[in-house]
């Protein structure tokens, strides 16, 4: 992952053209003729041994003959030539490249990134269209039109689309930041250019187009720090996509591709979308009303017919429409017509003047209960739209967050809707497109708030390791992929998940019914058979088994069928257990398997032996704790069934979530799990109880965290140690440390928190708090010091942090301590912390800006040492320390 001289990319100082030319309809021609025609101010040049001049402006034969080394090369030449090319310019200087070329053969490929390699050039393409930064009218591309200037990103693996695009930004007056094109993205990819775009001043929302993604936990990590500062909307194509293939579980023949895509974009805090229109309407909406945190929607419209098809959308969309207090109904009452609707959406009446349309929208901004609100207005020969808008523009300039306009019509609308929104209201075409545009948004902020969730991969109930290292080593010694049902079991009951009590015995009756005798009847007998892995499609399971004779016949009956129907299986025994009667309990499936891009996955839905019929699952990527498994319980229908109805109590959600918070420990603890099914889990008001389960294993290690996509909490960074005689906790910072951490700020004297923040802070925002605990861990690090008060609370003492940049070049520090305990040892044990963590990922240096006056922090830091920058002018009130961990 880097994002090193990708500004030499996106804004270049100069550009050179390798393969210009003037051959109609060549891609040389169109790329030197789009990019003189773009307004670019800095130096262009053409290079082409067979051209002295083109367009007047004289041609080089080669990169030598440059009057300098160009920032960025738009190469243009035929595949054999690429790689050399590549070389040549990297020794230059060069450190960008576009590859237009395509048709470059796998070995081509490799062979230009070996070249580009030594000098970190960076490489944009093969067989890509190229990219376009308008606000410096560069157009280094073979596009048919130019863009507008804007703020809005958009990154497409498709050429094509980039164009399709080109053409509806423009005919819409939609501006663009940059326009990239990927092609077979052999270097730039997604992942590089979210960080830095992440951090560009031109950039305000970045738009996706996404076929596929090669480097997962790159491409997740830079999106998870891209979203924390802007909108990141995703079209990804390949909804229709294939499921995992080979699959022999439920949960494998059901965790399709696409579905963990859209897992891993939600996890991501991003939002997908489908359509063109809608990545532009969810650009606009977002950017609008990204720090809206209104949940609810207040519809207003002078027509009644509109109002009705807005709620009609609000309903199919899950868009609640706030409930009138009595507040607003009486001031409603006293502004409105006697007639009006007295219900959301509040219909004012056709007749309505321009003072009534301001009387009701300031009563509903003057109420914070009535949520965001949808402006919606028709057209009539009562009164002008545009004297509606003039009206109600004072209103509106202070509160555009809060407004969502729908000036439905066209020509009688037009001025009003331009007033509307030079005033910074987010205008949209119909009620349906509006209350689309509320959904999205609020889709948005569940992403997000899933963004700031970061489990660990030990979070759970800690496992018997002897129990489960036995049954997995007996299961291969014997060169088995698949447990048997009882061992299945015993690895659950392992991560605390209860199960049913269940007997192997011989495939016999008189071994079935020796094991009832014990168990007690009603009996469940099933087929025990390595070979065959859904019992119930080849008559292998039998329930309700009242007595003797009926579990005798049961077995008799069973062993002939499953022989007439798998005669090839091998026949290991059955497996009896006792029938439970709890009337109330759901059947769940809860599952996972391995996904080919994101790794590990987890499923949820409805379970039972119509698992694939009821097709209500939904998917999520490990690790997981009870937040996120809440999450993905609440996005299936069968959640609305275990919340209780009629007869049936609500069932203990949170035994539920602890089996999916133990699964997701499973993934991580146990790299040979490759599927696992456990279907039916019963679950009901006193809680959950695995029926059956299937586990299938990996002959070599090959998943468990080191394939999450998503790096957990790492627990092997807590340590217990003694300080000053007493004994300490230093560990890595969890998302539920904030209230915590906002009593440890708060007890820092002013001067401390100067000398941390560079400023003196009353009150730390809730945003900033999540921020300091909610870090992603593939970058960021903050170790904190805790003990336990005299209530036996957890204190923190002290923390100290690094972020690093995205190339793990520079990890910038951070170290505060409680202002009483300055001076006794704890700053350099949370720095030697620091350091230790930055040397074992690799980090090439550690530094951190200290005021000059901070003394206390320059002499520690010497201590351990560091060394002031030279660079760091005199008469500056900063330092800046330096510690090379590596050369």
């Amino acid at each position: 992952m880097t994002i090193r001289h990708l500004d030499r990319l996106l804004s270049p100082a100069s550009v050179a053209v390798f393969g210009a030319s003037n051959r109609p309809a060549s891609v040389g021609a169109t790329v030197w003729r789009n990019l003189r025609a773009g307004g670019f101010k800095g130096a262009v040049h053409g290079v082409n041994p067979k051209h002295a001049s083109l367009d007047g402006v004289p041609v080089f034969p080669d990169a030598a003959h440059l009057p300098a080394a160009p920032d960025l090369a738009v190469i243009c030449t035929p595949p054999a030539t690429v790689a050399p090319l590549v070389a040549e310019l990297g020794a230059l200087g060069t450190h960008a490249a576009v590859i237009i070329t395509a048709g470059l053969e796998p070995r081509q490929k490799q062979a230009a990134l070996e070249a580009a390699r030594p000098f970190t050039l960076r490489l944009l393409g093969p067989n890509c269209l190229g990219l376009l930064s308008p606000h410096i009218g560069l157009n280094a591309s073979f596009a048919h039109t130019d863009a507008l200037a804007g703020d809005v990103a958009f990154v497409s693996q498709s050429g094509a689309l980039v164009t399709a695009v080109l053409d509806w930004t423009r005919s819409r007056g939609v501006g663009l930041s940059h326009m990239v094109s990927l092609g077979e993205h052999c270097d730039v990819d997604f992942g590089d250019l979210l960080d830095h775009l992440a951090s560009d001043a031109h950039t305000r929302s970045i738009l996706l187009y996404v076929e596929s993604i090669e480097s997962p936990r790159k491409f997740m990590s830079a999106a998870r720090a891209a979203t924390r500062n802007k909108p990141v909307i995703v079209l990804k194509a390949g909804r229709a996509g294939h499921g995992i293939a080979a699959a022999t579980s439920h949960t494998g023949a059901l965790a399709g591709s696409d579905a963990v895509y859209d897992a891993a974009l939600r996890r991501a805090g991003m939002l997908r979308v489908d359509t063109l229109q809608e990545l532009f309407l969810a650009a606009e909406t977002l950017s609008r009303f990204r720090g809206n945190g209104h949940g609810r929607l207040t519809v207003m419209t002078n027509s009644g017919g509109a109002g009705v098809m807005a709620a009609d959308a609000a309903a199919r969309e899950g868009v609640v429409l706030a409930d009138p207090g009595s507040a607003l109904l009486a001031r409603l009452d006293a502004a409105l017509p006697a007639n009006w609707s007295r219900a959301n959406p509040i219909d004012i009446i056709g007749d309505a003047p321009a003072e009534r349309y301001a009387e009701t929208l300031g009563a509903l901004l003057a109420d914070t209960s009535a949520g965001a609100v949808l402006f919606m207005h028709a057209p009539t020969a009562i009164v002008r739209s545009e004297d509606i808008a003039r009206a109600c523009l004072p209103l509106v300039r202070g509160q555009a967050s809060r407004v969502m306009s729908a000036w439905l019509g066209d020509a009688a609308v037009t001025q009003a809707r331009r007033l509307f929104e030079e005033a910074g209201v987010a205008d949209y075409a119909s009620p349906e497109e509006a209350v689309h545009a509320f959904a999205m948004l609020q889709t948005y902020r569940r992403n997000q708030e899933i963004l700031m969730e970061t489990p660990g991969a030990a979070h759970g109930a800690v496992p018997d390791t002897d129990a489960v290292r036995a049954t997995l080593d007996a299961a291969l010694a014997e060169q088995r992929e698949w447990l048997g049902e009882q061992e299945a079991k015993s690895l659950l009951q392992a991560y605390g998940i209860e199960t049913v009590p269940t007997v192997a015995v011989a495939p016999t009756a008189e071994a079935a019914v020796e094991a009832g005798k014990g168990l007690g009847y009603p009996l469940a007998l099933k087929i025990l058979s390595r070979d065959i892995t859904h019992k119930t499609d080849v008559g292998g399971v039998r329930l309700g088994l009242r007595d003797e004779a009926a579990l005798r016949s049961a077995a008799g009956e069973m062993l002939e069928a499953v022989r007439n129907a798998r005669p090839l299986a091998q026949i290991d025994g059955f497996t009896v257990q006792h029938s439970l009667h709890r009337p109330h309990a759901q059947e769940i499936i809860v599952g996972a398997s391995i996904d080919p891009v994101f790794g590990p996955v987890i499923l949820f839905g409805q379970g039972g032996t119509a698992v694939a019929a009821a097709a209500d699952t939904a998917i999520a990527l490990p690790p997981l704790n009870r937040a996120l498994a809440a999450e993905l319980v609440s996005r299936t229908r069968v959640a609305r069934l275990l919340a209780g109805f009629r007869d049936h109590p609500p069932a203990r959600l949170d035994a539920l979530h602890d089996v999916l918070v133990a699964v997701s420990r499973m993934l991580a603890d146990l790299p040979r799990l490759a599927e696992l099914d456990i279907n039916p889990l019963w679950v009901d008001e006193h809680g959950a109880l695995a029926l059956d389960a299937r586990m299938r294993l990996s002959r070599t290690p090959q998943h468990g965290t080191a394939r999450f996509a998503i790096l957990p909490y790492p627990d092997q960074w807590v340590r217990t140690q003694t300080w000053n005689g007493r004994e300490i906790v230093v560990r890595p910072i969890r998302p539920e440390d904030e209230p915590q951490h906002r009593r440890f700020l708060e007890s820092l004297d002013a001067e401390d928190m100067r000398m941390r923040f560079f400023s003196v802070r009353k009150e730390m925002p809730r945003s900033e708090l999540a921020r300091l605990t909610q870090i992603d861990y593939d970058r960021e690090m903050a170790f904190i010091a805790e003990d336990v008060d005299a209530q036996g609370h957890a204190r923190t003492l002290g923390v100290a942090r690094t972020v690093c940049d995205p190339d793990n070049v520079e990890a910038e520090f951070a170290l505060v301590v409680r202002s009483e305990l300055k001076g006794q040892g704890l700053g350099k044990v949370l720095f030697e912390r620091l350091i230790e963590h930055a040397r074992s990922r690799g980090t090439l240096r550690l530094v951190g800006i200290v005021l000059r006056e901070n003394t206390r922090m320059l002499k520690l830091t010497a201590a351990l040492g560091f060394k002031a920058d030279p660079a760091e002018p005199p008469s500056s009130d900063l330092r800046r320390m330096v510690l090379q961990l590596r050369a």
